[in-house]
This record gives structure tokens, C-alpha cells and sequence, in this order.
């Protein structure tokens, strides 16, 4: 990459790593490589942003400047668990985005239990943090108005529920990656196409059931009941899922799970009854997670930007701690259909 010159010659008050990112003509990250000493970045790039911290007087000690306005420089990030490839895809990308503002997560997990993420954030406000990302966090919108008119800023990854325009947050398309997917088994001439959904009541299981019902409805298709089963993201609920819709009298020739833990569920009941995927049945999932690219055969699925919302909810947080003029509170970032190989036309 290289580093695009401008006049340094104008002084900036407090300079901050996006200032030295823009004057450069880089990324944010590229100058935090170069702050940290990293070797992944070319000696011309380097030479620049390094002429240009020192041009400006850029502190890289962004904590100390923090502490002299009365903030810690840590942000708490509440987290169901730090494990599967969901929760630690978002947690890298927000722990990143953090170190690049030289700041730093208290990382809190809540295992889902409400009564524990209440007091884990009652701990965390009491001037322990600046500010919080809650990822599918359990509060009511009630809850979450109380904590915000306290003034303590958060952002929400993914919500449970669906929220008030007020409250910050992050999510993906849910509805629209949902009906790529429908879309993409429509296409290939299947027309019995079933759906496992996710844990019951929450915002994305909803959206994805809206998404997959709307793409039959524009296809002139009835929304059958019987092709729709309740599932909770797990692997066990789509192998269960899957083996009551094809026990069916007349059984699906595609199945759609509303992620890639159940669709990989789905495959093991097919392979248990004998079928053939995706010769006998097509299967699509929704995350794009690690375990869709070493599942036979890989599975075509939604990609879920994942790193990227935690990146964006630390984008959001920043700006709201240093209160800037923020357009929207309500980010929606775009998911996009993975074509592999477990899906191909119906069997004739």
C-alpha cells in the first residue's frame, strides 16, 4: 500500500489515529501496524505515517489523554460465550478495532443468564469503563432506555429483540440474507423447500423466517406449516429438525436452516435415512462459520459479516464517547449468499 502525502504542514489540536489515517491516504489499521511496530507493512508506507506522527505530535498514548478527560480507556464487552465461531468472529473484530484506538475490552461473559449480565454492567458503570458493546444481550428495551439515560454509552451487536430507533446497534440483514438463500433453492427448481428455524423469539429467527417466507410468497408459493420447524441453533435441533420434515408423507427436497450449526445437523439425518446431498436433498445454512468449509459437502450458506459488527459497533462507541454528530444509531450491514456444494436441482 502506498502512502499518499498531503500538507502537514496545518496543525491538528489532538490528532487522533483516524487524522494520521486520512492525511496518510491509509487505513486505520495500516497506521496502527506501524504504531505497534508490526512488520506486515512496506517501508514506504512506514516511512510516511511515521513522518507524519511526528509532523503533527501524534501521542500513541491515547490512555493518558483519556484519563486526563476522566475516561479509563476500557470498554466493557458483554458476550454470551467466548466460544463457536459466532461470538469469537464478533470478538475479534471488535477487540481489533479497540486496540487500533488503543483501548482495551473488559470481556464479561453472561452464559445468557440475565441476573448476571445486570450485574455485570451495574459493575461495569460504576466508573470501571467508558462504555459497553452488549452482544444478544438479554436486558428489555426498558432495561437498556434505563442504562442510557444514566449516560453510560453502549452499543448493541445483534439483538435479541427488536429495538427502539433510539438505542444504538449493530446487526446483519437477516431478512434479506434469508431470502438469498430461498431465492437460490427456487432458482435451482425446488419448490418443497423447508425451514429450521433458530432459538424461538429472538429478532434474527424472525427476520430469517420473514425472508424465507417472502421469497415463497413472491414465487406464488404457499407458506406450508408443516415444512417449518423449531430449532435453537444447535447441531442436535437440526438433526432432529430435519428428521421430522423428512419423515414427512411428501418431505422436502431443500432444506433451509437458519444457521450452519443446524445445517450441518440437517446433513447427518439425511446421510441417517440414506439420502444423498445434495443429490436427494439440498441443504443451505446461514453464518458462514469455519464448520461450513469442512462439513462434506461444504455448505452453501449466508455470510454473516461477523468481525466486521464488532468493528463497526467500536466505530459507533467511539464516536458516541466522543460525542460526534452521529447520522444513525441503527447500522445494518449486508449479508451475501456462499455457493458451495450442498445444493443442486431437485431429483426429477
Amino acid at each position: 500500500m502506498r502512502a499518499q502525502m498531503t500538507d502537514t504542514s496545518d496543525s491538528l489540536a489532538k490528532p487522533t489515529i483516524r487524522d494520521i489515517a486520512r492525511i496518510a491516504g491509509v487505513s486505520v489499521a495500516t497506521v496502527s501496524r506501524v504504531i505497534n511496530d508490526r512488520p506486515d507493512v512496506s517501508a514506504e508506507t512506514r516511512d510516511a505515517v511515521q513522518r507524519l506522527i511526528r509532523a503533527h505530535n501524534f501521542s500513541t498514548n491515547r490512555s493518558a489523554r483519556a484519563l486526563s478527560v476522566g475516561r479509563t480507556g476500557l470498554i466493557g464487552l458483554t458476550i454470551p460465550y467466548v466460544l463457536g465461531d459466532y461470538f469469537t468472529a464478533i470478538l475479534s473484530g471488535a477487540t481489533e478495532a479497540l486496540h487500533e484506538e488503543d483501548m482495551r475490552a473488559v470481556l464479561c461473559p453472561t452464559l445468557h443468564l440475565h441476573d448476571r449480565e445486570v450485574t455485570l454492567m451495574d459493575r461495569l458503570m460504576r466508573g470501571t469503563t467508558d462504555g459497553a458493546i452488549l452482544v444478544l444481550p438479554s436486558e428489555s428495551q426498558e432495561e437498556l432506555h434505563d442504562l442510557q439515560r444514566q449516560g453510560w454509552p453502549f452499543v448493541i451487536v445483534d439483538s435479541r429483540q427488536p429495538l427502539a430507533d433510539d438505542l444504538p446497534a449493530v446487526y446483519a440483514a437477516h431478512l434479506a440474507g434469508a431470502r438469498a438463500a430461498t431465492d437460490h433453492l427456487l432458482e435451482l427448481g425446488h419448490r418443497r423447500i423447508a425451514h429450521i428455524t433458530g432459538q424461538s423469539g429472538w429478532f434474527a429467527t424472525e427476520e430469517r423466517i420473514n425472508g424465507y417466507q417472502a421469497a415463497l410468497i413472491n414465487a406464488g408459493l404457499p407458506v406450508r406449516p408443516e415444512l417449518i420447524v423449531n430449532g435453537n441453533f444447535e447441531i442436535e435441533s437440526g438433526r432432529t429438525g430435519a428428521h421430522v420434515l423428512l419423515g414427512l408423507a411428501e418431505p422436502p427436497t431443500a432444506i433451509f436452516a437458519s444457521n450452519d450449526n443446524m445445517a450441518v445437523g440437517a446433513i447427518q439425518a439425511a446421510r441417517e435415512r440414506g439420502l444423498r446431498v445434495p443429490e436427494d436433498l439440498s441443504v443451505v445454512g446461514f453464518d458462514d462459520a469455519d464448520i461450513s468449509r469442512i462439513v462434506t459437502p461444504m455448505l452453501t450458506t449466508v455470510r454473516q459479516p461477523l468481525e466486521e459488527m464488532g468493528r463497526m459497533a467500536v466505530s459507533l462507541l467511539t464516536r458516541l464517547l466522543e460525542q460526534q454528530r452521529v447520522e444513525t444509531l441503527r447500522i445494518e450491514l449486508a449479508t451475501r449468499l456462499v455457493l458451495r456444494e450442498s445444493t443442486a436441482p431437485p431429483p426429477s
